[in-house]
């Protein structure tokens, strides 16, 4: 289902706005830094689902831009018949964020859906955004601009968060095969989520509305099909599954607005703490990432906070957009990556049309830890005594947390610094250097906490090991 949530800048301690959330997928993850790259003009990139996709349909081309933004991305390696690498969220060079999270549409929708659908799927569209919008009304834009002209593959109803420093909009794509699409802004006191993203009453008789676009055909369509007539339209009711805000939604919400009301308003640990609620994360949540929408002096300076799994079992830390690179403990490993168990490895190049092969994966990413299998690990030595682990863990996570939180100011003051002063480079090593600590200075957090765990559940977390050993008591 995935989860996004946007909070406006007057809402928060230190006047951004934030967009932050993660995908459900059971497949591996790993993060990416994509550079700026420069492409020929005849240049094409493949779109679309595959005949084993839940809605079937064919993979196509489309002309790439002249120029990709420089990014930062976590991809995954599996979900029914988009090829892998398939990504749903990320950060660009411009600040341009996105999310994206499913929308179910309404049965009849779904089965009017082309069995040979082709254009670019909600991974496509995701990874598009931020490799060619510069703000988040472009990507809007951008995305009813590629329905048009090419089509959408759907899974059944999509939508999107994009989110710049002065606003964000939530664009939903409904299933069908007609190109129908809404999109509604958000602003600086907004709070909104998405599990699963909605959008409900547009203002129809105010086609200029500033906080409304949409298809040509979104109110005539509905009207040959007899789901609108006139007066309120709401686009869930007519279009999607007539929900409205699901229950997670409504209770994020209410719990972020009213947080927004303190004197201190919202800030990073109340992002945090949003995504690691047990009430909305759990084995499902593939990762974490909470990016703040800042306007830095230098766009190398744009970061995101990155959790290897969902946060109620992984720590968040900082990845800035400047940086070389991520530990290979972060990158592509074996673990829960589709089509691995029968190949071998191998330490060739992998190009460009060779990253669905199951071979991709590095022998020398192979030599470090797996932070995916690591934090896994400890969510499941967490769940055999929810209670009192999740209540250490969460302690540990949040004091490692605030002396990292404290700690990239600093790193971020003195990197701007060094720019100013023509070392561009040293700043690149010294945020790059940064990271890299943080991160496996959170990964040895988990470690050191499974360590601790470990016995303690062999001990006292198996409520029913225990229960079968009374059983061989009384036997002999």
């Amino acid at each position: 289902m995935s989860y996004g949530l946007y909070i406006g800048k007057n809402l928060t301690s230190d006047g951004n706005a934030w967009l932050a959330g993660y995908g459900d997928e059971p497949s591996s993850h790993w993060f990416e830094i994509v550079p700026r790259a420069r492409h020929l003009a005849d240049a094409t990139i493949t779109v679309g689902v595959t005949e084993q996709a839940d809605l079937p349909g064919q993979r196509s081309q489309i002309p790439q831009a002249s120029v990709t933004h420089r990014n930062l991305r976590v991809c995954y390696s599996s979900y029914k018949g988009i090829p892998a690498p398939i990504m749903n969220g990320g950060l660009n060079e411009f600040g341009v964020a996105v999310r994206n999270i499913w929308s179910p549409s309404r049965p009849e929708l779904v089965a009017l859906t082309p069995k040979d659908q082709s254009g670019p799927n909600y991974s496509d569209f995701a990874r598009l955004v931020i490799e060619r919008a510069t703000t988040a009304r472009e990507g809007v834009d951008l995305i009813a601009k590629l329905i048009a002209q090419y089509g959408e593959c759907s899974y059944g109803g999509n939508s999107h968060i994009i989110a710049d420093t002065n606003e964000a909009w939530v664009m939903v794509q409904f299933s069908g095969g007609q190109g129908l699409w809404a999109a509604e802004r958000l602003g600086p006191d907004s709070v909104r989520a998405s599990r699963p993203g909605y959008i409900c009453e547009i203002p129809i008789d105010e086609p200029d509305h500033p906080d409304f676009l949409y298809s040509d055909n979104l109110v005539s369509f509905a009207k040959t099909k007899g789901w609108y007539t006139d007066g309120v339209f709401d686009a869930n009711a007519v279009y999607g599954d007539g929900k409205g805000r699901w229950a997670g939604v409504q209770w994020i919400e209410g719990q972020m607005a009213e947080r927004a009301q303190t004197g201190q308003k919202i800030g990073l640990n109340d992002m945090i703490w949003a995504l690691r609620t047990s009430k909305l994360t759990g084995d499902k949540a593939g990762y974490g990432q909470i990016v703040p929408l800042m306007e830095p002096a230098h766009n190398d300076l744009r970061m995101l906070w990155h959790a290897p799994i969902g946060a109620i079992a992984a720590p968040f830390s900082p990845v800035f957009m400047g940086q070389t690179g991520v530990p290979p403990e972060f990158g592509k490993h074996r673990y829960l990556t589709a089509g691995e168990a029968h190949c071998f490895l191998d330490d060739r190049k992998i190009d460009e049309t060779e990253l669905n092969a199951p071979s991709s994966t590095s022998q020398w990413n192979e030599t470090s830890r797996s932070a995916v299998a690591d934090c896994k690990r400890l969510l499941y030595l967490m769940l055999q005594d929810t209670e009192r682990f999740t209540r250490e863990v969460t302690e540990a996570f949040e004091n490692h947390e605030a002396r990292v939180a404290a700690q990239a100011v600093e790193m971020l003051r003195t990197t701007e610094i060094l720019i100013d002063q023509g070392e561009a480079t040293l700043a690149t090593s010294l945020c790059t250097y940064f990271s890299s600590q943080e991160l496996l200075a959170g990964l040895g957090l988990v470690q050191a906490l499974c360590t601790s765990l470990e016995p303690r559940a062999r001990i006292f977390g198996r409520s029913d090991r225990l229960d079968e050993l009374k059983k061989y008591d009384q036997i002999w």
